[in-house]
């Protein structure tokens, strides 16, 4: 794969490619002699849709936000189709600069601008759809993902009865351009590149959506407070204190009301659903890893009894 990938890549694009590196299934580090590039190589998303994120984020790029710039191929083109056994869509993006921080590094300080980052992205989104009609990126309830009874066995009666009732709640709220719009969606550690001087560019725009913004801050917080305690102090005052230091970010950079910052514990328990129905859809049931049914059965106490992991909430 990663041959032919070389080969195709360096038929399109204008840079001189030495050596791919599989980095995922879909992702490919690649080092040439004008630096170092990474490719996107997937149909999970279409064409269209993929393109439409494209736009996306070179407007983010060229309004001065972190994101990696797209290189445009020899005929013109942010998004290409390559024959790689199979035709596949493909994007090349510059790699940014600095690296993934370690668990121990993500302290309050580094998510605090992490805030910051998702209040500018917010506000420039609202922007960019003043100025563009979307029409391939979806509303978040239409993807896959979210068809949390379609892949919940039914035999887990009650917690299809609380995914049933988040969805259906959150489907009922008011929106407007202040409160809903384009998003990450998927924002992570794994996602987010820090450079010495704690300048971050966001990668990975490819679960990109139109939700509440409420979600994006949903997700960094489920997600830190899932993936970044190291073991050392209380888990309290720490949750307490990432999730009080991403709220305060992204209040300096864009306005999150009262009422939208009540429906928190909503929303990350969306995506705690989320996250459990990824897991029944893309995890062997019936051939489940010790470490798997640890996982699943940590988030189906948590989701029956209503426990929610973020304590912070004015």
């Amino acid at each position: 794969m990663e041959h032919q990938a070389l080969e195709a890549l360096n038929e399109v694009y204008p840079v001189n490619i030495t050596k791919v590196e599989s980095v995922t299934n879909e992702m490919f580090r690649c080092m040439a002699r004008e630096g170092i590039y990474y490719a996107r190589i997937t149909n999970y998303k279409s064409y269209d849709e993929q393109l439409e994120e494209v736009r996306y984020t070179n407007f983010l790029y060229n309004e001065g936000f972190g994101v990696s710039p797209t290189i445009t191929s020899i005929h013109g083109k942010y998004v290409e189709t390559l024959t790689i056994d199979r035709d596949v869509n493909t994007v090349l993006y510059k790699a940014a600069s600095g690296s993934h921080l370690p668990r121990s590094q993500w302290n309050a300080n580094v998510l605090q601008e992490l805030g910051r980052n998702m209040g500018r992205l917010h506000r420039l989104s609202k922007k960019y759809e003043h100025m563009e009609e979307i029409r391939y990126i979806y509303d978040w309830h239409h993807n896959e993902e979210y068809a949390f009874l379609k892949y919940i066995p039914h035999v887990e009666s009650s917690i299809r009865e609380i995914a049933d009732e988040v969805l259906s709640t959150i489907k009922k709220l008011p929106k407007n351009d202040s409160t809903y719009g384009l998003l990450h969606g998927d924002i992570w550690l794994e996602n987010v590149i820090v450079d010495r001087s704690l300048k971050m560019t966001l990668v990975d725009f490819q679960d990109c959506e139109k939700h509440f913004y409420l979600f994006d801050l949903a997700v960094v917080i489920f997600s830190a407070l899932e993936y970044s305690f190291v073991g050392s102090g209380n888990i309290l005052d720490y949750r307490r204190s990432i999730t009080k230091a991403i709220i305060d970010g992204y209040q300096e950079e864009y306005d999150l009301s009262p009422d939208m910052l009540r429906r928190l514990p909503l929303f990350i328990k969306l995506k705690e659903l989320f996250e459990y129905c990824v897991m029944h859809m893309n995890w062997d049931t019936e051939k489940l890893t010790e470490n798997q049914v640890r996982i699943m059965n940590l988030y189906r106490l948590r989701i029956e009894s209503n426990h929610s992991i973020a304590p912070y909430f004015p």
